[in-house]
Protein backbone atom coordinates (compact mmCIF):
# COMPACT_ATOMS: atom_id res chain seq x y z
CA UNK A 1 0.00 0.00 0.00
CA UNK A 2 2.89 2.68 1.15
CA UNK A 3 4.50 1.26 -2.38
CA UNK A 4 1.90 2.64 -4.49
CA UNK A 5 1.40 5.82 -2.55
CA UNK A 6 4.91 6.66 -3.38
CA UNK A 7 4.61 5.57 -6.40
CA UNK A 8 1.53 8.09 -7.59
CA UNK A 9 3.39 10.84 -5.15
CA UNK A 10 6.61 10.05 -7.74
CA UNK A 11 4.48 10.69 -10.82
CA UNK A 12 2.65 13.90 -9.25
CA UNK A 13 6.38 15.42 -9.10
CA UNK A 14 7.07 14.37 -12.65
CA UNK A 15 4.34 16.34 -13.92
CA UNK A 16 4.82 19.55 -11.97
CA UNK A 17 8.54 19.74 -13.53
CA UNK A 18 7.97 22.98 -15.85
CA UNK A 19 9.05 22.07 -19.58
CA UNK A 20 11.75 24.40 -21.00
CA UNK A 21 10.02 26.13 -23.72
CA UNK A 22 11.69 27.17 -27.35
CA UNK A 23 13.26 30.85 -27.46
CA UNK A 24 12.45 32.24 -30.77
CA UNK A 25 15.27 33.01 -32.75
CA UNK A 26 16.99 36.48 -33.00
CA UNK A 27 16.85 38.45 -36.04
CA UNK A 28 20.18 39.16 -37.46
CA UNK A 29 21.38 43.15 -36.74
CA UNK A 30 21.92 45.39 -40.27
CA UNK A 31 25.08 45.78 -40.98
CA UNK A 32 26.64 49.68 -40.11
CA UNK A 33 28.34 49.44 -43.36
CA UNK A 34 24.90 48.94 -45.68
CA UNK A 35 23.37 51.91 -43.46
CA UNK A 36 26.63 54.47 -44.73
CA UNK A 37 26.43 53.44 -47.95
CA UNK A 38 22.82 54.03 -48.36
CA UNK A 39 23.19 57.16 -46.46
CA UNK A 40 26.31 58.18 -49.03
CA UNK A 41 24.16 57.35 -52.05
CA UNK A 42 20.94 59.55 -51.20
CA UNK A 43 23.53 62.94 -49.69
CA UNK A 44 25.18 62.25 -53.61
CA UNK A 45 21.55 62.07 -55.41
CA UNK A 46 20.82 65.27 -53.43
CA UNK A 47 23.96 67.46 -54.03
CA UNK A 48 23.83 66.25 -58.21
CA UNK A 49 19.86 67.94 -57.98
CA UNK A 50 21.30 71.17 -56.09
CA UNK A 51 24.34 71.26 -58.45
CA UNK A 52 22.18 70.70 -61.82
CA UNK A 53 19.65 73.20 -60.61
CA UNK A 54 22.22 75.88 -60.61
CA UNK A 55 23.78 74.71 -63.87
CA UNK A 56 20.51 75.01 -65.83
CA UNK A 57 20.09 78.86 -65.26
CA UNK A 58 23.13 79.05 -67.12
CA UNK A 59 23.26 76.66 -69.25
CA UNK A 60 19.52 77.84 -70.30
CA UNK A 61 21.05 81.32 -71.24
CA UNK A 62 24.14 79.95 -73.02
CA UNK A 63 21.17 77.99 -75.30
CA UNK A 64 18.89 80.85 -75.75
CA UNK A 65 22.34 82.96 -76.95
CA UNK A 66 23.22 80.04 -78.96
CA UNK A 67 20.45 79.60 -80.93
CA UNK A 68 17.90 82.80 -80.31
CA UNK A 69 15.11 80.71 -78.69
CA UNK A 70 12.45 83.04 -77.18
CA UNK A 71 13.70 86.21 -79.09
CA UNK A 72 17.29 86.11 -77.33
CA UNK A 73 19.58 88.48 -79.56
CA UNK A 74 22.78 87.21 -80.90
CA UNK A 75 26.07 88.92 -79.97
CA UNK A 76 28.84 89.42 -82.51
CA UNK A 77 32.21 90.45 -82.72
CA UNK A 78 32.20 92.88 -85.59
CA UNK A 79 30.13 94.06 -88.74
CA UNK A 80 29.08 91.80 -92.18
CA UNK A 81 31.80 91.39 -94.32
CA UNK A 82 29.05 91.99 -97.19
CA UNK A 83 27.39 94.81 -98.67
CA UNK A 84 23.99 95.19 -97.03
CA UNK A 85 21.15 94.17 -98.69
CA UNK A 86 18.20 96.44 -100.42
CA UNK A 87 15.75 95.01 -98.40
CA UNK A 88 14.49 97.14 -95.60
CA UNK A 89 12.96 96.38 -92.33
CA UNK A 90 11.49 98.53 -89.16
CA UNK A 91 13.44 98.25 -86.01
CA UNK A 92 11.12 99.75 -83.12
CA UNK A 93 12.82 100.46 -79.21
CA UNK A 94 11.05 99.65 -76.09
CA UNK A 95 12.32 100.22 -72.50
CA UNK A 96 10.91 98.94 -69.03
CA UNK A 97 12.17 99.66 -65.38
CA UNK A 98 11.21 96.66 -63.26
CA UNK A 99 9.44 97.65 -59.37
CA UNK A 100 11.86 98.94 -57.19
CA UNK A 101 14.51 100.99 -59.49
CA UNK A 102 14.08 103.97 -58.95
CA UNK A 103 15.62 105.02 -63.05
CA UNK A 104 13.66 106.98 -65.84
CA UNK A 105 14.21 105.06 -68.93
CA UNK A 106 13.27 105.44 -72.71
CA UNK A 107 14.37 104.93 -76.43
CA UNK A 108 15.68 108.24 -78.16
CA UNK A 109 14.05 106.81 -80.88
CA UNK A 110 10.90 104.50 -81.24
CA UNK A 111 11.47 103.06 -84.10
CA UNK A 112 13.91 103.59 -87.39
CA UNK A 113 14.19 101.95 -90.46
CA UNK A 114 17.33 99.71 -91.72
CA UNK A 115 18.74 98.02 -94.47
CA UNK A 116 19.18 94.56 -93.58
CA UNK A 117 22.41 93.99 -92.79
CA UNK A 118 23.77 97.66 -92.19
CA UNK A 119 25.13 98.75 -89.00
CA UNK A 120 22.94 101.48 -86.91
CA UNK A 121 24.14 102.86 -83.58
CA UNK A 122 20.75 104.09 -81.54
CA UNK A 123 20.85 105.40 -78.00
CA UNK A 124 18.99 104.66 -74.44
CA UNK A 125 18.66 107.31 -72.40
CA UNK A 126 18.63 106.38 -68.66
CA UNK A 127 18.40 108.91 -65.63
CA UNK A 128 18.91 107.40 -61.74
CA UNK A 129 15.92 109.87 -59.86
CA UNK A 130 17.15 108.68 -56.78
CA UNK A 131 18.81 110.64 -54.04
CA UNK A 132 21.55 107.27 -53.95
CA UNK A 133 23.33 105.31 -55.82
CA UNK A 134 21.72 102.44 -57.35
CA UNK A 135 22.95 99.40 -59.98
CA UNK A 136 20.66 97.63 -62.52
CA UNK A 137 21.40 95.26 -65.05
CA UNK A 138 19.20 95.04 -68.24
CA UNK A 139 17.51 91.87 -69.97
CA UNK A 140 16.74 92.02 -73.13
CA UNK A 141 14.64 89.90 -76.32
CA UNK A 142 13.16 90.38 -79.55
CA UNK A 143 10.00 89.91 -81.48
CA UNK A 144 8.42 87.93 -83.38
CA UNK A 145 10.59 85.01 -81.20
CA UNK A 146 11.94 84.01 -84.94
CA UNK A 147 14.09 87.02 -85.68
CA UNK A 148 15.71 86.66 -82.30
CA UNK A 149 18.68 84.35 -83.83
CA UNK A 150 19.53 86.94 -86.97
CA UNK A 151 19.35 90.53 -84.56
CA UNK A 152 23.12 91.27 -83.82
CA UNK A 153 24.76 93.12 -81.67
CA UNK A 154 28.12 94.52 -81.62
CA UNK A 155 27.76 96.86 -78.35
CA UNK A 156 25.46 96.81 -75.79
CA UNK A 157 24.85 98.50 -72.54
CA UNK A 158 23.03 95.28 -71.39
CA UNK A 159 26.58 93.36 -71.46
CA UNK A 160 27.22 94.94 -68.34
CA UNK A 161 25.37 95.83 -65.10
CA UNK A 162 25.07 99.55 -64.89
CA UNK A 163 25.77 101.73 -61.81
CA UNK A 164 23.88 105.46 -61.46
CA UNK A 165 25.10 107.97 -59.20
CA UNK A 166 22.21 109.88 -57.58
CA UNK A 167 20.53 112.47 -60.34
CA UNK A 168 22.82 111.06 -63.04
CA UNK A 169 21.68 110.83 -66.54
CA UNK A 170 23.56 108.87 -69.04
CA UNK A 171 22.74 107.78 -72.67
CA UNK A 172 23.50 104.24 -73.60
CA UNK A 173 24.59 103.26 -76.95
CA UNK A 174 23.38 100.31 -78.88
CA UNK A 175 25.53 98.66 -82.23
CA UNK A 176 23.66 96.19 -84.00
CA UNK A 177 22.70 94.88 -87.55
CA UNK A 178 20.29 91.99 -88.94
CA UNK A 179 21.73 89.04 -90.06
CA UNK A 180 21.01 88.86 -93.98
CA UNK A 181 21.05 85.51 -93.35
CA UNK A 182 17.55 85.89 -92.28
CA UNK A 183 16.31 86.84 -96.03
CA UNK A 184 16.77 83.14 -96.47
CA UNK A 185 14.65 81.99 -93.35
CA UNK A 186 11.17 81.37 -94.74
CA UNK A 187 9.54 81.84 -91.35
CA UNK A 188 10.35 85.32 -91.80
CA UNK A 189 9.54 85.92 -95.52
CA UNK A 190 6.80 88.39 -94.73
CA UNK A 191 8.34 90.01 -91.89
CA UNK A 192 8.40 93.94 -91.70
CA UNK A 193 8.84 94.98 -88.16
CA UNK A 194 11.52 93.77 -85.51
CA UNK A 195 10.73 94.99 -81.77
CA UNK A 196 14.23 95.03 -79.26
CA UNK A 197 13.05 95.43 -76.01
CA UNK A 198 14.71 96.02 -72.39
CA UNK A 199 13.80 95.70 -69.29
CA UNK A 200 16.35 97.08 -66.30
CA UNK A 201 16.14 95.11 -62.66
CA UNK A 202 17.48 96.17 -59.56
CA UNK A 203 20.46 94.30 -58.67
CA UNK A 204 21.85 95.32 -55.31
CA UNK A 205 21.83 98.19 -52.87
CA UNK A 206 25.59 99.86 -53.47
CA UNK A 207 27.47 100.27 -49.96
CA UNK A 208 27.71 103.71 -48.71
CA UNK A 209 31.30 104.83 -48.23
CA UNK A 210 32.17 105.34 -43.96
CA UNK A 211 31.91 109.03 -43.54
CA UNK A 212 35.56 108.91 -42.22
CA UNK A 213 36.98 107.47 -45.77
CA UNK A 214 35.44 110.23 -47.94
CA UNK A 215 36.90 112.96 -45.81
CA UNK A 216 40.32 114.12 -45.94
CA UNK A 217 42.42 114.32 -43.50
CA UNK A 218 42.28 117.01 -41.46
CA UNK A 219 45.45 119.37 -39.76
CA UNK A 220 43.83 119.58 -36.26
CA UNK A 221 44.53 122.99 -34.83
CA UNK A 222 46.88 123.61 -31.25
CA UNK A 223 45.30 123.34 -28.25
Amino acid sequence: MQDGVKQIEAMATDDQTPTPTAQAPSAPRRGIGRDALVGGICGAVVALMVGASYAAVPFYNWFCRATGFNGTTQVATSAPSAAPLARRIGVRFDANVAGGLPWKFEPEQTEIEVAIGEVVTVYYKVTNQSARTTMAQAAYNVTPLTSGAYFQKINCFCFTEQTMAPGETREMPVVFYVDPAITADHENDGLKTITLSYTFYPVRDVAPKPVAASEPDKPRGSL
